[in-house]
Formats: C-alpha cells, sequence, structure tokens
C-alpha cells in the first residue's frame, strides 16, 4: 500500500517517468506480485524507458500475477539485476499488447528473453527451426512460433537489430514456420507425402526476405510426382498436402492463427490450380503471363519442401523474369502500373495509409522493381528481393542518382519501422496510422520520439511521405538527365543503351530523338539549363503519362527554344505550380494545341494564371477585335490581328479543354463531361462570331469607310447558329442585307457581294494562323442561289419555295455579326417557318424521315464503319440532333422552352415539358456529348478535323486518355462508344420514325 504521506511524490515521478495515467499506475505498483520490487528505482527508469510505461507496468503485473509462486522469485530477481532482460522484457511489454497477452497465457515464457549470446542476438533460420521443432500440433505450432516472435520483437525493440534485419529474421522464422507446418501436414497425410514432390515458393516480402510483424506470406507451390508415382494423382495429393498446410498456418485455433498463407499470386490466380508442375508452370509463364507477374517473380525463393524441386523452378523462371522488359506489351503495361491504383482505398483512410497511399511504401517498391527490371537484363548486380538491396544496387550502378538513392533508403526505413511498430502493438494486419492520440504517443515513443512524440512523429512522417512522393518520378528520369548533362566528373551514370532501355520502357518510342532532346535541354552549366534541369524529372513524368511522350518532349524543347531567352518562362514553370503540370499535358495530347502554342509561345502564360484558362465573354473578345481592327492601317492588317486573338483564344480553350479531361494532381478530371462539350462550343462558337465581326469591320473600313452603303447582317446557322462548333468546324452562315435609305438595290447588292468577298479573302490569307473558312451552302437554293439576299428576297423566297428542310436548318439560325437589328428582324420572318403554329402535318414529317432515311444510304462515307462514324453514324449526332429538331418543330409552338437553337438544352426542355421520357433524353443525350467529345479529340490529337476514331493506334489511345480511359484501354473506348450509341438509335427509332 502506498504511505499516505508520499502519495504526491510517487504521482510526480510516475508523471516524470512518461505514465499517463500515474493513478492507475500506483495502484498497479501495489499489486502483491510486485511487493519485492515496487520500490526499486531501477523498476521505475526502466519502465519510464518503454513506448508505453503504463501497457509495459500493465503487462508486468499480468506476467507476474501468472507466475507459480515458486517461480515468481526468479523472474523478480532476473528482472531487477539482469539489465538485459529487463530491457528485453520491459521493451516489449511496452510496445506489444499481444505479447504481453501471450506471456499472460504462457507465463514461463519469458525465459526465452533471458540468454544473451551470439547466436541468442542473431539467430538464423536453423535457430528457428529448433524453436519450433517440438510443435506437432497447430495448437502448438502457434505457442512456439510466438515464442520465437518474442525474441524477435525483444532486439527488434531494444535497438539490437535494425528494420533490415528485423525484416529478415521475420521473413527466416516465416520460413521455418512452413517448413514445420508441410511437416506436421505431411505426418498427418503420409501416403500423400510418400507420392509426391512438392516445393513451396515465398513470394512478396518474404521471397525478399523483408518480412512484416503480420502479413500474408504469399506462396506458389510446385508438384511433381515422386518416382515410381503418376503424375496425375502426385499432383493431387501435392494439392492436398499444400492445402492443409495453408490450413494450419491461417487457421483459428484457441491460440489465435499465425497468419493467411496467400497462393493467389499462382497463374491463374484463384481461378488457377493451387499446385503445378514446373513444366505447367513455364507454359503459363511464357504465353500468358502479365508484366506485374513477372515483377512478382522478382521476389520468388525457395523456402520449403522439395529442396532440388525448388531450385529447378526459380532456375527456370529466374530468365523470365529478366527478360519480361521485351515483352511486346511491356510499356502499356507499366504505364498502367504507374497509374496510383487508390480507387479502393476508403476516402477517410488515404491520408492515413503507409503502405498504399500518395507517398507511401508501395510507390518505393514499385519504382525500384520498375528500374530492376528494366536495367536487370543487362546487370546481374541488380537480381535482388530485397528492395533496400536493390535500391543499394540501382545507385551504386548509377541507374538512380545518390542522393536520391539516401533519401529514398531513409523514408523506406522509417515508414516500415512505423509500419512495424503499428502491427506489433495488437498483432494485426494493418497499414494505417491510427487516430487516437494514446496510440500515436505510444508509436512515437516506440521510435526515439520522446519529447514531443505525436507532433515529432507526424512531422517526421509527412516529412519522409513527402520525399517519396517527389522522388517517386524523379527517380527514373534524373538519371536521365545525369547522363547526357555529364556534370560531376567521376560519378557513375547510366549507359546511353541504358538510358534508352529507361525511356524505351516509359514509353518513349525514340529514345535517341527523347537523348538528343534532353541534352539540348538539360546540358551546360548556365542557370537556364540548371532549372531545365530541376524542372524535366517531373515533366518527363507527365509526358509519360500521355499517349504520346515523343511529341510532349518535342513540344517542349520547341517552346523552350522559342522563349528560353525571356526572363519570365523558366520562372514560371519553376515557381507557379500549376504551369508546369498544365504545359506538360497540353503538349502531349495533340498535335492541335501545341502547333497554336508554337505560333505565339508566349501564350504559355496562360498556363500560370489561375484564371488564365477560364473562357472570356462574348463582349470582350469582341470589344478586343474590333479595337485592333480599328487601330490597323489597312484591311489585312486588322485581320490578322483579329486571327492572331482566335488562335490565342483557341489555344485557350484547347488548353483548358485538355487539362479537364485528363486532370492533374491536385484537380481531378471534370467528370461533368457535357459542361465540358458545352463550354468548347460556345467558347469556339463566340471566337469565329467575333472574328468574322472583326474581318466585316476590316472589310467596310478598307472599302467603304465607315458605313457600307447597305445594312448587312450575318446569320449563324448549324453548329455555329447553335453554339456547338467544335475545333475544326466550318462557319455555317447566311448573309443578309438591306439597302440604307436612298441607295439604289443593285449597288446595295454589289456592296454586300464585294463585302463578303472580301471577308473571305481577308480569312483566308496564308499566316501562321489557322485560316476561317465561311460556308454558305444552307442559303436558299443552295449553291445555285445568290450567296446575298434582302430581307425582302428572303420574305418572298420562304413564303412561296421553302422546302420543309430549309424550315429544319433555320431551326438553329441566330445572328452572330453585323447590323444587329437586321439581324432581328431576320429572326422575327423565320420564326413562323420552324415554329410552325400547330406543329407539323404529317407530310412534312414523313418528307424529314425520308431526307433522313436517304441521308443514311448515301452520305456515309465508302467503307467508314457506321458503328463508329460520329456525325452520320448509328446513334451519332446526325441521329440525336435531327430526333430533337423534330420535336422542336412539332412542339415549340406551344413550349417556348423548345425555342432554342442549342441541342442540349432542347433536348432538356423536350424531357422538362414530358415529350421524352427522361431515361430516353439522358440516352440521347449522353450520346451525343459523347460523339461531339471524340470529334473534338480527334481534332486535338490530329491537328485535322475527322468525324470517326483514328486508325494508327498511338492517335487512337490519344483520343482515348482524352476520354478519360486509362492506358491500354482502347477496346473499352470503342466497346462503350458502340453500345452507347447502339441505346441511343434504338431509343431514335422510336421517336423520331415511329418504330
Amino acid at each position: 500500500m502506498t504511505v499516505p504521506g508520499r502519495r504526491s511524490s510517487t504521482f510526480s515521478r510516475l508523471l516524470r517517468s512518461g505514465f499517463t495515467d500515474p493513478s492507475s499506475a500506483a495502484r498497479l505498483l501495489d499489486a502483491d506480485a510486485l511487493a519485492a520490487v515496487r520500490t526499486d528505482p531501477v523498476l521505475l527508469d526502466a519502465l519510464g524507458a518503454t513506448a508505453d510505461p503504463d501497457l509495459a507496468l500493465l503487462g508486468l503485473v499480468r506476467l507476474a500475477e501468472a507466475q507459480a509462486p515458486e517461480e515468481l522469485p526468479l523472474l523478480l530477481d532476473t528482472l531487477v539485476s539482469a539489465k538485459p532482460l529487463r530491457d528485453r522484457l520491459l521493451g516489449v511489454l511496452g510496445a506489444s499488447e499481444a505479447l504481453g497477452d501471450h506471456l499472460a497465457r504462457h507465463p514461463r515464457d519469458w525465459q526465452a528473453l533471458v540468454t544473451y549470446e551470439a547466436t541468442d542476438l542473431h539467430p538464423g533460420l536453423a535457430e528457428f527451426e529448433r524453436g519450433l521443432a517440438g510443435a506437432h500440433d497447430p495448437v502448438h505450432l502457434r505457442v512456439a512460433y510466438r515464442r520465437c516472435l518474442l525474441s524477435i520483437a525483444a532486439r527488434d525493440v531494444c535497438g539490437t537489430i535494425d528494420l533490415a534485419q528485423t525484416a529478415a529474421e521475420l521473413a527466416d522464422l516465416a520460413t521455418a514456420t512452413l517448413r514445420a507446418a508441410l511437416r506436421i501436414a505431411s505426418a498427418a497425410a503420409p501416403a500423400d507425402a510418400a507420392q509426391c514432390r512438392l516445393a513451396v515458393i515465398a513470394m512478396g516480402k518474404c521471397g525478399g526476405n523483408e518480412l512484416n510483424y503480420v502479413s500474408d506470406v504469399d506462396v506458389i507451390f510446385v508438384g511433381d510426382a515422386a518416382p515410381g508415382h503418376d503424375e496425375g494423382k502426385a499432383i493431387q495429393a501435392a494439392t492436398r498436402l499444400a492445402s492443409h498446410l495453408m490450413r494450419i498456418c491461417s487457421e483459428t485455433t484457441v491460440e489465435g492463427t499465425i497468419w493467411p498463407v496467400d497462393a493467389n499470386l499462382r497463374p491463374e490466380g484463384r481461378n488457377g490450380p493451387l499446385v503445378r508442375t514446373l513444366a505447367s508452370h513455364l507454359a503459363y509463364y511464357q504465353r500468358w503471363a502479365k508484366t506485374w507477374e513477372f515483377q512478382a517473380l522478382l521476389k520468388a525463393r525457395a523456402v520449403a519442401g522439395d529442396a532440388a524441386l525448388g531450385a529447378e523452378y526459380v532456375a527456370a523462371i529466374t530468365p523470365l523474369v529478366w527478360q519480361a522488359a521485351e515483352r511486346e506489351n511491356f510499356v502499356a503495361d507499366v504505364q498502367k502500373m504507374r497509374r496510383r491504383v487508390v480507387d479502393n482505398i476508403p476516402a477517410a483512410q488515404v491520408d492515413r495509409e503507409l503502405k498504399l497511399g500518395p507517398g507511401g511504401l508501395r510507390d518505393v517498391e514499385f519504382a525500384v522493381q520498375l528500374l530492376q527490371l528494366v536495367h536487370g537484363r543487362s546487370d546481374a548486380t541488380l537480381h535482388s528481393g530485397t528492395t533496400l538491396d536493390a535500391l543499394h544496387a540501382l545507385a551504386a550502378g548509377g541507374y538512380v542518382g545518390r542522393a536520391d538513392a539516401a533519401q529514398l533508403h531513409d523514408a523506406y526505413r522509417f515508414l516500415r519501422a512505423m509500419e512495424h511498430r503499428i502491427q506489433l502493438y495488437r498483432l494485426r494486419r494493418t497499414h494505417l496510422v491510427p487516430e487516437d492520440e494514446h496510440d500515436l504517443r505510444r508509436l512515437g515513443r516506440s521510435l526515439g520520439l520522446r519529447t514531443e512524440p505525436v507532433s515529432e512523429l507526424n512531422k517526421a512522417w509527412r516529412r519522409h511521405a513527402s520525399v517519396v512522393r517527389r522522388l517517386h518520378e524523379k527517380l527514373f528520369y534524373r538519371p536521365l538527365l545525369d547522363a547526357v548533362a555529364q556534370l560531376t566528373p567521376g560519378e557513375t551514370r547510366l549507359s546511353p543503351r541504358a538510358a534508352g532501355q529507361r525511356l524505351e520502357a516509359l514509353g518513349y518510342a525514340d529514345p535517341a530523338a527523347a537523348l538528343r532532346h534532353l541534352e539540348a535541354l538539360a546540358s551546360g552549366v548556365t542557370r537556364k539549363a540548371a532549372i531545365q534541369r530541376t524542372l524535366l524529372p517531373v515533366l518527363l513524368g507527365w509526358f509519360a503519362d500521355s499517349a504520346d511522350p515523343d511529341a510532349g518532349l518535342l513540344g517542349f524543347r520547341k517552346v523552350s527554344d522559342a522563349l528560353g531567352k525571356t526572363p519570365w518562362y523558366l520562372r514560371l514553370l519553376r515557381d507557379e505550380g500549376a504551369a508546369a503540370e498544365n504545359l506538360a499535358r497540353v503538349l502531349s495530347a495533340g498535335r492541335l494545341a501545341p502547333d497554336l502554342l508554337m505560333r505565339a509561345p508566349e501564350a504559355v502564360a496562360l498556363l500560370g494564371d489561375p484564371g488564365g484558362l477560364a473562357p472570356r465573354t462574348h463582349d470582350a473578345l469582341e470589344q478586343e477585335v474590333l479595337a485592333a481592327v480599328g487601330r490597323a492601317p489597312h484591311p489585312e492588317a486588322g485581320v490578322a490581328a483579329a486571327r492572331g486573338v482566335r488562335r490565342r483564344e483557341l489555344f485557350r480553350t484547347a488548353a483548358a479543354d485538355i487539362i479537364g479531361s485528363y486532370g492533374t494532381e491536385d484537380s481531378p478530371a471534370e467528370e461533368d463531361h457535357g459542361a465540358l462539350v458545352d463550354r468548347v462550343g460556345s467558347a469556339v462558337s463566340d471566337l469565329t462570331a467575333v472574328t468574322i465581326a472583326g474581318a466585316l469591320r476590316a472589310a467596310v473600313q478598307g472599302h467603304w469607310g465607315d458605313t457600307l452603303p447597305t445594312r448587312f447582317a450575318v446569320i449563324g446557322v448549324g453548329r455555329f447558329g447553335g453554339h456547338e462548333l467544335g475545333y475544326g468546324s466550318d462557319a455555317d452562315v447566311l448573309f443578309v442585307h438591306e439597302p440604307r435609305e436612298g441607295v439604289d438595290e443593285q449597288e446595295a447588292a454589289k456592296a454586300a457581294q464585294a463585302v463578303i468577298a472580301e471577308m473571305r479573302r481577308l480569312l483566308q490569307v496564308p499566316t501562321a494562323d489557322p485560316p476561317l473558312l465561311i460556308d454558305a451552302d444552307l442559303r436558299p437554293e443552295g449553291r445555285s442561289g445568290p450567296l446575298v439576299r434582302t430581307l425582302a428576297s428572303y420574305a418572298a423566297y420562304y413564303r412561296r419555295w421553302s422546302m420543309t428542310w430549309e424550315s429544319q436548318a433555320l431551326l438553329r439560325a441566330e445572328p452572330v455579326a453585323g447590323d444587329i437589328e437586321l439581324g432581328a428582324r431576320f429572326i422575327e420572318l423565320i420564326d413562323p417557318l420552324r415554329y410552325p403554329v400547330e406543329g407539323l402535318g404529317e407530310d412534312a414529317v414523313r418528307d424529314i424521315r425520308r431526307l433522313k432515311a436517304r441521308m443514311e444510304a448515301e452520305r456515309l462515307p465508302r467503307g467508314a464503319d457506321p458503328t463508329l462514324h460520329t456525325k452520320l453514324g448509328r446513334g451519332g449526332l446526325s441521329d440525336v440532333e435531327w430526333t430533337v429538331q423534330l420535336i422542336q418543330m412539332r412542339h415549340a409552338w406551344a413550349e417556348p422552352g423548345l425555342r432554342t437553337t442549342r441541342t442540349r438544352p432542347a433536348l432538356a426542355a423536350a424531357q422538362a415539358a414530358g415529350l421524352i421520357p427522361t431515361e430516353e433524353a439522358q440516352i440521347l443525350d449522353e450520346a451525343w456529348v459523347l460523339a461531339t467529345r471524340v470529334r473534338n479529340a480527334v481534332m486535338l490529337v490530329r491537328g485535322r478535323a475527322g468525324d470517326t476514331f483514328p486508325s494508327e493506334a498511338r492517335e487512337l489511345a490519344a483520343v482515348g486518355r482524352y476520354l478519360g480511359y486509362a492506358p491500354g484501354r482502347v477496346g473499352e473506348v470503342l466497346d462503350d462508344y458502340r453500345r452507347i450509341t447502339r441505346r441511343a438509335r434504338a431509343v431514335v427509332d422510336e421517336l423520331f420514325y415511329g418504330a
């Protein structure tokens, strides 16, 4: 019992010793079992040195109370007199609640910590096998396993062994356990054991001699017939033995479980046979295996069973592992594997994930293994299954920068130490950093952080995770720059061959050219080259994430050559976090945006401005264009300025579209694809309208001064009037004029004709800027009719001659330039035609259906796949637009919401009015948005317009990436397009054709 006057001093001392609950600790110290040592100052100091003094004291009391009366003095005497035992025992009790429970159940096992000889300090496989030799059933195997684990944990928490030694000892203990389990299984079925040979191959961390405290032990089983036995029956017997071995280790007994044995890395995974012959394994790996399977085989190691058969297996698969980088699909597989797979981690846990989270252990392990596969085919020093050993070999060979390797080494050791201590506490398989303050305190103290353990732990963890995240990509690319820059004499670097192998493995089709670009950008001692060497490791990773890394790097070199002497360019990329990534995405997504950028490289500045990619309003653009035209000395200069604005704004629109579709590290891809399409359509349509307005102003100024002899308006039709232009769309227009008062009609008509001709000429003058083609073929009488008419002439024509298809074409008519009042009167004229009172008659509906059917039969290009043609194909743009337009012509007279030139708002209005069921409206909208995005993607990727998917593989992959598909998923792109448009066509058949 505590002496009454000394409570406060005991309380204070317990606090100073690190106890968080001094009252409970004082009561535990008063336990009868500790009567002989409770006042010993050595004991209190030793408890205070543990990770969790409260937990250590509780475990000690439980252990003491579990001792037989005659054995308790031995425990207490040894505890106070033998420092090694004291440190080991209390260290374990303060770090592991689970091992404290084990000692309470098996109170004599503490004696396993008493010996302090050389073999005890660093036991090997033979010592662990001896420790498990007396276990002849699963229960006793668990007890013996934990007794051995107790000794490893003791050496670990006391610092007798480091992280790598701990992981290796855990792997040795797992090997001994698998051997013991196979021995028990064979003893239970001697007939099975007699007729087969069975080898157990360790994979994963066990195979790599770097096991955790609690982890699945990954294995592969190889079987064969014993001499004189049938192979089929032998493999069945081996399968029974392997299954029993797995159960012995995995099943829960009164002594709990050891760890799950996972055989899912075998050929065909869980769908394949548990045991195969060596020949069957080789046949699978030579014909069917994926790149990730060879990556897994890096760590294959024979650990139990028939040693000769295991050695044969390892010898046979090793050459296949180091030839994996030469496989045809290696690059695509690597790109898929390099994209982080964290979708299955609950969002609330991502930031606490040590293994799979950003900057986690998987990042280091994957990077090291990938570099081993790429360079190990020609360098046997890289053939190690242990991550830290392989990292050291990569650095020694110049495949990884020494400074980067050192930082990764330290970060990996710290993160693995965290993982070990987290798992050791309750011996549970977890990679999550705890949230509870007490758990974090114990974790921090166990890692030697004693002043402010929680804050110090969080700070160190975030710092190391940040190092891993930052270096993960640079690890691949920085040695490439070292190889071409050659700034440090005598340092080992990548050979040209090794550098080419690495670039090829990362997706570069022309490694030699890529190396030339890197040399041009990064070599030398100038400040510019130094900044490039800082930027390029990250940029190369972003380029490699695209479908065309070579184009991205070439584009970056061109932009850098053009802007390299400007003071702001490299500073922008270095200091504005988003600018460099945005530029990498834009340069590697296809030809259009880089072509636009190269005509005015200073537009790079838009990529670093937080609001730089937001589309500008129509009024702001028109004001800029008209002001530029007004200042120009002649029409050509004025329209050149207008086309320059158009080029810059096309780049802004394309860049925003690409970045929104791809996403960035800090901003995920836009999920609302309809919004992306609408933004592009509105921006390009506004841009086309103000460019035409500028050309009209220039043409008038150059020949007539301020005023044209006739009022003149440009009416946008088709996708232009519908605000749905794509990057490669022509501008479909109608021209209308009205002679000014006192002007002869013939003179007015000549002036109108002349201004149109001049506008067209100015917009197509060969310059560095893309031309703008004006198409007036939708005018009355088509190409046979006059190019421009007066408003009265339009009225007379529509009154007398108008066809149903012409009324349909007018559904998307909207003034875009010229005389505002005249444009408004034109709309008043055509409204009764496009929105006929009481809707269309049945004859008109039949005419529209006949015309649509004829177009489908005649206008689809010869040889085109009707399931993949975005405009005229099944369920494509034409199908959806004609269906919506038929509804408009039938019902817009009564439904004001349908009186719009835009397809998607008209479709939404039809659905809101109950004219289309919601599900069918969504099907049509999805198909229209997808087809529009494909057309935009084709123009972005190829730099020229197209209505079908590209046939060239790299271009098709780039279209897929723009649409949101990961590398290697091209087949899904086409399958999904066909599925979505097939559903849309079924709706069209019902709503348009009445099927």
